[in-house]
């Protein structure tokens, strides 16, 4: 028989349901969970709608670090109603200020061979600490608070092979646009990534959790590294080397698929506009007139990354045609730049000083103008993800980010003629976990102001689904594309106001919304429907790019692929997730066709064909085959109206 894959042995040790092999259907123990306060509000709503009293994981932790901006009432509203909740529920709180999730949590709270699931899709960040971190939508993640098992696919493994070492000015960040590179941005569903060989011990833990972080752009369930020796001295240096657990795959492990990377063959990457795996070599794009650069987000903003920018700028000056903003990622490397003086190296470069938050990475705040390039060390550049309609925005590594701050233009690293900044991990960090609340327990009062909603709920499924296609739709459709985040997170807790910003980017100038239309429909009693091609639902874990739409009476999406935690939480709030049985069925069907799928009850119970027809405006009517991937256990499900009814 041969070994095993460290996933694999992280799945068995947690396995509650199912059997360990590749396409079948697991349940697994949750021990911890995070939520953050764009997606944690709806889901401590819903745990309250469970009537959970106290949380049953051996750690559940809500992080504020989204909207902290708190530009009117709506963002402070939510943070009190989340700072009394968890002290009800039993559940940490970090404040406003303490840092990002991902970053924090890496720091604070992950332990090697743990399970973690998030309400943020770039949870796997955990898999740099041998954590199996997975990210799912907020009903998922109350689910699990509530002890329930998480229920997933057991994933092919994909295997890639670390050799070498990287060279100066070329940093983890360029291996992971390398992977993205190679696998792509879409096609990798029911896929994990793991990291082995010789190349890994080369890599901190803050350099492979970038790599795992920005993983969440393959669209994999998870990606994972071993817990080693340099994991042992990151937590050592974390107050928290008890914590530590030599974890492995067998010498033996049999992958799904290898790819071997040689680390000293590696060279500067970039994602180009407007999706992280357009990428190219620095050098192919160098040149281009830049007005922006930011570095910071969950992906590189740890103490690593900032200390290597201000090694960069001291006595040098940011270029007088940019803006450079920093913002980094908790308040732990906040600190420790001040006390080290490299904070003092960022203000006399001329850096502006941003948040310990994701801020600019979800388009609040740091806009680039109009018309001009912004580079940014983040794991997204969908297209007006920064704030800013039709961006053009560039993923780099902060080496590249820093070169081109100097430069004024897009600059490969190397081409700078300075010494590289070496890198030790301290010998003790700076510790300072006042600014996570515990909690108080029960008798607390839970404060709800008056932008604080209550969850919607579903209804059951009709016999015979009859609806309108409302929007037809290309491929690689994100949950940005669906529920746009930036300004209008703040109704998140309004699902009615918000649900009016439903797909607003395809929205025409002169003519009805598409929620003023699905609202329509949807009153007509009739159901909504959107088609769309490859990948739809990219991108984040937001489940109000289901809760929306249910609102306005989307009851089923038809696609040929459709992203892990997308279908999820379709499922969760009972939207059909169904799938076109090849191409040439997506190309009969067009916006403002109306779709029959008869007995659609009995058909997904039959088996995982689904056979329907398309009704033209002139009468005349196409069949059409599709398919379904459900369990049984999806199908009812799906067929009561989700999980809320």
């Amino acid at each position: 028989m041969s070994g095993k894959t460290l996933i694999a042995k992280i799945i068995e040790s947690h396995l509650v349901d199912g059997v360990c092999e590749a396409g079948q259907e697991v349940k697994i123990r949750i021990d911890q969970t995070l939520c953050q306060d764009a997606t944690g509000t709806m889901a401590f709503l819903e745990l309250e709608a469970m009537g959970v009293d106290r949380v049953k994981t051996e750690l559940s932790i809500q992080y504020v670090d989204h909207n902290t901006n708190q530009m009117g009432p709506e963002n402070a509203n939510d943070h009190l109603y989340l700072r009394s909740v968890c002290s009800s529920k039993g559940v940490l709180f970090s404040r406003p200020g303490n840092g990002i999730c991902h970053q924090v949590h890496l720091e604070r709270y992950g332990i090697p061979g743990k399970t973690l699931l998030g309400s943020d899709s770039h949870t796997p960040t955990g898999g740099g600490i041998g954590m199996l971190a997975i990210g799912a939508g907020g009903l998922d993640v109350a689910l699990a608070m509530a002890g329930e098992p998480f229920k997933l696919t057991f994933p092919k493994v994909c295997g890639i092979k670390l050799t070498g070492a990287l060279r100066p000015w070329v940093s983890a960040k360029d291996i992971i646009l390398k992977v993205l590179s190679i696998m792509g941005s879409k096609g990798n569903v029911g896929w994990a990534v793991e990291y082995f060989g010789d190349g890994v011990a080369t890599l901190s833990v803050p350099e492979r959790a970038t790599i795992t972080n920005m993983g969440a752009e393959l669209g994999v369930t998870t990606s994972v590294f071993p817990s080693d020796e340099a994991t042992r001295e990151f937590l050592a240096a974390e107050a928290r080397e008890e914590n530590w657990v030599e974890l492995r795959a067998d010498d033996d492990a049999v992958y799904d698929r290898v790819i071997e990377l040689d680390l000293s063959e590696l060279v500067p990457m970039a994602a180009c506009p407007s999706n992280p795996a357009n990428v190219k070599p620095v050098s192919e794009v160098a040149g281009l007139p830049v007005s922006q650069v930011m570095i910071g987000s969950c992906t590189n903003s740890s103490l690593r990354d900032l200390r290597m920018v201000a090694a960069v700028l001291r006595g040098r000056q940011v270029h007088s045609g940019l803006d450079l903003g920093i913002a980094p990622g908790s308040r732990q490397v906040m600190c420790m730049l001040s006390m080290e003086g490299g904070m003092t190296d960022l203000l006399a470069a001329g850096c502006r000083i941003l948040e310990s938050a994701c801020g600019p990475c979800i388009g609040q705040g740091f806009s680039p103008a109009s018309g001009t390039i912004s580079v940014r060390t983040n794991n997204r550049n969908f297209l007006n993800r920064t704030g800013t309609k039709n961006d053009q925005c560039y993923l780099v590594s902060p080496e590249t980010a820093v070169a081109t701050a100097l430069t004024g233009v897009l600059t490969d690293p190397r081409e700078l003629g300075i010494p590289y900044p070496e890198w030790k991990m301290p010998e003790r960090f700076a510790i300072d976990d006042s600014m996570v609340l515990l909690p108080e327990g029960k008798g607390v009062e839970i404060i709800r102001k008056e932008t604080i909603g209550e969850p919607p709920k579903g209804k059951p499924f009709p016999k015979d689904l009859e609806g309108e296609v409302l929007l037809k739709l290309g491929e690689k459709i994100t949950t940005d594309h669906i529920m746009p985040a930036g300004a209008y997170l703040k109704y998140r807790s309004n699902i009615p106001r918000y649900a009016q910003y439903v797909f607003e980017c395809f929205n025409e100038p002169g003519k009805p919304t598409f929620a003023e239309r699905a609202a329509a429909v949807r009153d007509s009693g009739r159901a909504g429907i959107v088609v769309a091609g490859e990948s739809y639902g990219q991108g984040s874990s937001r489940e109000h790019a289901a809760i929306c739409p249910m609102h306005l009476g989307i009851r089923c999406i038809i696609a040929l692929s459709i992203e892990r935690i997308h279908a999820a939480n379709l499922l969760n709030f009972g939207i059909l997730p169904l799938y076109f049985a090849d191409a040439s069925e997506l190309d009969k069907v067009e916006q403002g066709d109306s779709i029959e799928l008869k007995g659609i009850g009995d058909q997904l119970r039959r088996g995982s064909d689904v056979v329907g027809e398309v009704v033209k405006a002139d009468g005349s009517r196409v069949s059409l085959r599709l398919r379904h991937l459900l369990s049984s256990e999806d199908i009812e499900l799906v067929l009561r109206g989700g999980r809320l009814v």
